[in-house]
């Protein structure tokens, strides 16, 4: 069951449990992120419960999306970015040297602020993961399709149109497009990157609404600047702040519903209170 609401992380809390650590999917450990000279991440320790929704929320600048993609190593992209510390992901370690990478961002997606929809048809878009990753048979790829758009509420939709280019989609069909195409592949983890920001309150509230469907099997992450979705939305929360050195560090994690009714760290309550950020 499924429930939405200003008080829903409250009542979904009920059956989030940290410990022991098998409820664990993703555990940062001392994780330090430098661009070339710049220090934009330090000692972020922090565990991530699977099958819940976990929001990472702060000012602008502190490294809330650089942490995000810390998840699936898509820093390593960026030319002179490099980690200290670790990542682990079902209790293995995704910085690894014999990591693949290729393997890791098939078991943790991502959803980009605006939607990024391939310039090709609604069924391409879905099956362009599952076919790099060898998939060919016809029949398989159209179950595929089926069952990716069905989890984010859309095959009654579009099945007699899965050849329309999916830009012709509206914005928040195109952002619940990219998410079956990161669900195609069968992820453990879905990172969404405030990838409701461009969108209108109804839409909005549709990839809400899915997210929290989506938890029944899924552990998903957001960096969200919207304070309202975050008690919405998310079982945990993780404060992301500047310090003195201009750093981003992690100031405050705990379950949603403590955070916006007890917070820890001053900054804390300073910033879910709207006196600045």
């Amino acid at each position: 069951m499924h429930f939405y609401g200003v008080f829903c992380a409250e009542i979904r809390m009920a059956d989030i449990v940290l410990e022991p650590s098998q409820n664990v999917k993703l555990k940062t450990k001392s994780a330090n992120l430098y661009y070339g000279g710049y220090h934009a991440l330090r000692d972020v320790t922090f565990d991530i419960p699977q099958r819940a929704i976990t929001a990472i929320i702060g000012p602008s600048g502190c490294g809330k999306s650089s942490l995000l993609r810390m998840f699936n190593r898509m820093n390593d992209l960026i030319p002179g970015a490099r980690t200290e510390g670790d990542i682990l992901l079902n209790g293995e370690s995704i910085y690894h040297k014999g990591t693949d990478v290729v393997s890791l961002r098939k078991k943790v997606g991502m959803v980009f602020q605006k939607p990024n929809v391939f310039p090709m048809s609604i069924y391409d878009n879905i099956t362009i993961g599952p076919r790099r990753h060898g998939i060919k048979g016809r029949a398989e790829l159209d179950e595929i399709v089926e069952k990716s758009l069905s989890q984010v509420a859309m095959w009654n939709e579009v099945r007699d149109e899965l050849r329309k280019p999916g830009l012709e989609l509206s914005a928040g069909a195109q952002q619940r497009l990219c998410i079956a195409r990161a669900l195609a592949v069968e992820p453990d983890v879905i990172l969404m990157d405030e990838s409701c920001s461009a969108l209108d309150p109804e839409s909005t509230m549709k990839i809400e609404e899915l997210m929290l469907e989506l938890t029944d099997k899924y552990t998903i992450i957001i960096v969200t600047h919207n304070m309202e979705q975050a008690r919405r939305v998310s079982d945990m929360s993780a404060f992301m702040m500047i310090d003195d050195d201009k750093v981003g560090i992690l100031a405050e994690y705990s379950s949603t519903v403590e955070m916006f009714s007890n917070p820890k760290d001053k900054r804390t309550e300073d910033y879910i209170t709207g006196r600045f950020g």
